[in-house]
């Protein structure tokens, strides 16, 4: 199989995770924000906070400040973050196809996140080998073991809370892909869909793949469409922040177009900054600022270089800078596919 070359579809790594603040303030130092969590301790005792509130806050600071230790070296390598049930043996054609994605998300320079255990975890860990995995097990009351592939990695991590899990699970992610699954896949899919449609996680792109003739997220779809869509819970650009699909080849693919030409995005002030690899054409800057101004407050779509507020972060990128109205989140990912698409 041709490997993909580097770079190509590559997403911004560390930068992918900026503070998206809609104000500019003074930046805080690591020093001032360790002396405001120790304020906080120190304020829970002055407050009487509990014994098992002190415990719960401080059994996640631990958690997540191992984790965060354990991703630092790994933090400009991208990475695919698949969900799907731990049930499923490897006989299952959904076990087969995690394999297969797990495998060719490797080919394409990414690691893979799963939750270590068995079922779609472990064949997700299966395809992309030891190397590129990475585990984020939970404890549960019963007894798991995570599994072969990542089981005694320096990589794997053991969590207590599942919103802990759940965090690194997206703060890590470059990517998205869910599989068949229970209970906890879709707890995962909802959670990740929210965190994109209200703004509160970046732009990234969301694949429900399931393996060739089966049902699963079609009748899922089904719901979306037939009830949530049709009682106008969700708005029809909606959908556009997740793809279903049955083929390994577009599941991969839509994770590899998506960072084509978009890199990141951050807020500076009131505006959106959309950072792209290349500048777009006058002619195409002109047709998106038509098509998108439903999505910007006032002014319009201009295309420049970084500003003097950005300090050196990227500065090799173009900038693409809208004044955006914050809640139209599947109109901002349908304008990105439109810029990979027709750039």
């Amino acid at each position: 199989m041709t490997q993909p070359r580097r770079g190509v579809g590559r997403p911004p790594f560390q930068q992918l995770h900026d503070d998206t603040t809609p104000e500019d303030r003074p930046q805080v130092s690591a020093e001032q924000l360790a002396g405001q969590i120790r304020e906080t301790a120190d304020k829970l005792l002055r407050d009487k906070a509990s014994r098992g509130d002190m415990k719960l806050i401080n059994t996640a600071l631990k958690e997540l400040r191992f984790c965060f230790k354990v991703m630092a070296p790994l933090k400009n390598r991208p990475k695919v973050t698949v969900f799907g049930s731990a049930r499923l043996p490897p006989s299952d054609p959904s076990y087969q196809i995690a394999v297969e994605y797990g495998r060719r998300m490797a080919e394409a320079g990414y690691m893979v996140i799963t939750g270590a255990a068995a079922g779609i975890m472990e064949a997700g860990h299966v395809g992309a080998g030891k190397e590129n995995s990475i585990g984020i097990n939970i404890l549960l009351p019963w007894e798991q073991h995570a599994n072969s592939i990542i089981d005694g990695d320096a990589k794997l991590m053991h969590l207590k809370y599942f919103f802990t899990r759940k965090l690194l699970f997206v703060k890590e992610a470059s990517a998205v892909a869910l599989l068949p699954g229970g209970f906890g896949t879709q707890d995962e899919g909802w959670e990740v869909l929210t965190l994109v449609q209200t703004g509160k996680s970046h732009l990234f792109p969301i694949v429900m793949l399931d393996a060739p003739g089966s049902d699963y997220w079609t009748r899922w779809q089904d719901y979306v469409t037939g009830v949530l869509l049709a009682r106008k819970l969700i708005s029809p650009e909606d959908l556009s922040l997740y793809r279903i699909t049955t083929s390994v080849d577009e599941a991969v693919e839509e994770v590899l177009r998506f960072y084509r030409v978009y890199h990141s995005m951050r807020y500076i002030g009131r505006d959106l900054v959309l950072r792209l690899r290349k500048p777009l054409p006058e002619t195409l800057l002109a047709t998106l600022a038509q098509d998108f101004a439903d999505i910007v407050v006032s002014g319009t779509l201009t295309q420049g270089p970084a500003s003097a507020i950005e300090g050196d972060e990227l500065p090799e990128l173009t900038r693409l800078r809208l004044h955006f109205n914050r809640h139209s989140m599947g109109r901002l990912r349908q304008l990105v596919d439109r810029i990979n698409r027709e750039e």
